[in-house]
């Protein structure tokens, strides 16, 4: 391959999901020179997510309402022996990574941001003040390289920062997920109630590991897959989704016919990576272990993370050292206790299947408790977390009597 001559840009930033589009448009709406590089052809393609979106995402981060599907003010739990349990919130809303990560793509580059895409990143060094970041542009099979003041690397589980020593984190492997969805394309729509609902299923797979699976609808589609964490051979993951998806079409779509595409992707359920902010490097969204691993929800806290560097980056742009520092305290504090309480409950639930019934069997019965678990709040009064903490602590005894 050959080699081109170095060029120079404020922020790099590797992948274009919500983490690095947020990122890209933000920084670059402040005169900042940002180049983004994403491996694929086309920005979203290849993602493999459900794509559930939390209430007033697109109001938070000033997207088009045309991204939403459907408004989807049911969610339904059901838990590892089939009982469904019914919580009213929001309403969330649903879309496509194609179409949310292309908007926000779109959106970056009016704000003067340059997206490369089929460019590969491939290692980064730190020359002084500055990093190298090599990269193939895989369309012509030329290695190049780009100085940068800041990289801000964001390119979801699949990143490859293990070879950084600085962001090395021995967990990483452990929290891997095999993902597989199928896209269930109707000949005519399913019953109303479908479109109204996101489902979250829990259950034993066959060789006995946590398989959280769901069906969130889209306006031409429904989106029906599931999870496993570590490596499950092709077949046997085939074989998962397949029971689930029958079963789940035979209760909303019983004898529609339906294309149906499948898509597979790693995805991340573990602990959020250690170090996330070094030398004027810093990680975002699901490459820095931002997932909550009850439900696999990333895409908000992913877009935050974007929009936190790009205020850092901007605030201390004569220093990426301190930015990237403070970017890290930044994100530690906004979600690190959170995500670390989520994959110590779901590890919990997961010890004894009649623990999810009981807490959702509680949700269901009280929705306030609902409410203040599922959603991150700021604002909570004394009063609210007295009722959260209360709540806990019944959902605590009786899970231990299970």
């Amino acid at each position: 391959m050959a080699s081109t001559m170095i060029e120079s840009t404020d922020l790099l930033i590797v992948g274009c999901g919500p983490a690095g589009g947020v990122a890209a448009r933000e920084a670059a709406s402040r005169g900042m020179r940002v180049v983004v590089l994403e491996k694929d052809a086309v920005v979203g393609s290849k993602r493999v997510c459900a794509a559930g979106l939390r209430p007033g995402f697109c109001d938070e981060f000033d997207l088009p309402e045309s991204l939403i599907h459907c408004n989807t003010p049911r969610l339904a739990l059901f838990d590892p022996f089939g009982e469904e349990h019914a919580v009213r919130f929001g309403p969330g809303h649903t879309s496509t990574r194609e179409e949310l990560d292309g908007a926000i793509a779109a959106l970056a580059v009016e704000a003067g941001a340059e997206i490369r895409t089929g460019a590969l990143f491939r290692d980064l060094a730190v020359d002084g003040d500055r990093k190298i970041v090599d990269y193939v542009e895989t369309t012509l099979g030329v290695r190049r390289r780009i100085r940068a003041r800041h990289v801000f690397l964001a390119a979801g589980s699949t990143a490859k920062l293990e070879r950084l020593p600085q962001f090395a984190f021995s967990g990483w492997s452990s929290g891997l997920m095999t993902t597989l969805q199928q896209r269930w394309y109707l000949a005519r729509p399913a019953m109303p109630l479908a479109y109204e609902t996101l489902e979250l299923h829990y259950y034993p797979a066959r060789d006995g590991r946590l398989v959280v699976a769901w069906m969130f609808p889209k306006r031409d589609h429904l989106a029906i897959g599931l999870g496993i964490t570590g490596k499950v051979p092709g077949a046997e993951l085939r074989a998962e989704l397949d029971t689930f998806a029958d079963r789940t079409i035979r209760r909303l779509a019983p004898g529609v016919e339906a294309r149906v595409k499948l898509e597979g992707h790693l995805l991340y359920g573990g602990m959020p990576r250690p170090n996330v902010g070094a030398e004027g490097v810093s990680v975002g969204g699901t490459a820095a272990g931002l997932v909550d691993a009850t439900n696999g929800e990333g895409i908000y806290e992913a877009a935050t993370s974007g929009r936190m560097l790009a205020d850092l980056a901007w605030r201390y742009r004569g220093d990426a050292a301190r930015a990237s520092a403070a970017y890290a305290r930044a994100l530690h504090d906004r979600f690190y206790a959170r995500l670390a309480r989520r994959v110590k409950l779901i590890d919990f639930l997961g010890r004894r299947p009649e623990r999810f019934r009981l807490l959702f069997r509680q949700f269901a019965a009280v929705p306030r408790f609902a409410e203040l678990v599922a959603n991150e709040r700021f604002d909570r009064t004394w009063a609210d977390r007295l009722f959260l903490y209360t709540q806990a602590a019944r959902f605590g005894a009786r899970s231990l009597l299970a």
